[in-house]
């Protein structure tokens, strides 16, 4: 009973959660790669942690709840880093768009082929369409159109997590050097934890995504509109 009180304080969700993070760090740093990412390492050894230990993910969430609450303050960050960029973002306003339009059109789409050649139902097409912007925005389109919640989040944060892995690799692959193209492709195509990846490459890569977010958020939801 003891052991049970106190693994549902917060802080035992909390230390997990650090933890968690800190060895991946540390493997990132031990073997550089794009598959070591520390927030897929997280996420990996969280869901063991919870899978093989007597922690529960109600007792987890306890302190995962007050994580989240800096969302808030993280996010005023990313704006400040924006601020920071106005004049780069003035500059590439057009492209800026544009590669947001095309993102999101290409996410939608894609999802939406693929689950009319799979046959698949409605209810799952419509959780898995918006993969690509925040839980928040996800979880409410998702809801107003008949899709399931819980497929949806999780729709959204194995997106974000594979953004997180592989946006370093196709950087990389597809050469490409303009900070304001590599924000806006993490951004774009993995929400809030494609642009941590960005922010690791650059504070501009970093603003753009945080723009990437916000556009494709509002992308999203027109598109809904218009198909739904």
């Amino acid at each position: 009973m003891e052991l049970e009180n106190l693994l549902s304080l917060p802080v035992c969700g909390i230390l997990v959660s650090i933890i968690c993070y800190a060895i991946g760090v540390w493997v990132r740093k031990l073997i550089p790669s794009p598959l070591t990412n520390p927030m897929v390492i997280a996420n990996i050894l969280i869901i063991l942690v919870i899978s093989l230990s007597p922690l529960t993910l109600e007792q987890y969430m306890a302190g995962g709840r007050v994580i989240t609450m800096f969302i808030v303050p993280v996010t005023v960050i990313l704006a400040l880093r924006i601020y920071r960029q106005r004049a780069l973002l003035r500059a590439n306003a057009i492209p800026i768009l544009a590669g947001c339009i095309a993102g999101s059109a290409a996410s939608l789409f894609s999802v939406l082929l693929l689950c009319r050649l799979f046959a698949i139902d409605k209810a799952i097409t419509v959780s898995l369409l918006p993969k690509s912007v925040t839980t928040a925005i996800a979880l409410e389109l998702a809801q107003k159109n008949g899709g399931m919640p819980e497929i949806a989040a999780t729709a959204v944060i194995i997106t974000g997590v594979c953004s997180a892995a592989f946006s370093p690799f196709f950087v990389k692959l597809f050469r490409l050097k303009d900070p304001v193209a590599v924000g806006l492709a993490c951004g774009v195509s993995g929400h809030a934890i494609g642009t941590a990846t960005a922010l690791e490459l650059g504070e501009t890569q970093g603003a753009m995504g945080g723009i990437a977010i916000s556009l494709t958020g509002i992308i999203t939801s027109l598109i809904f509109l218009f198909l739904f």
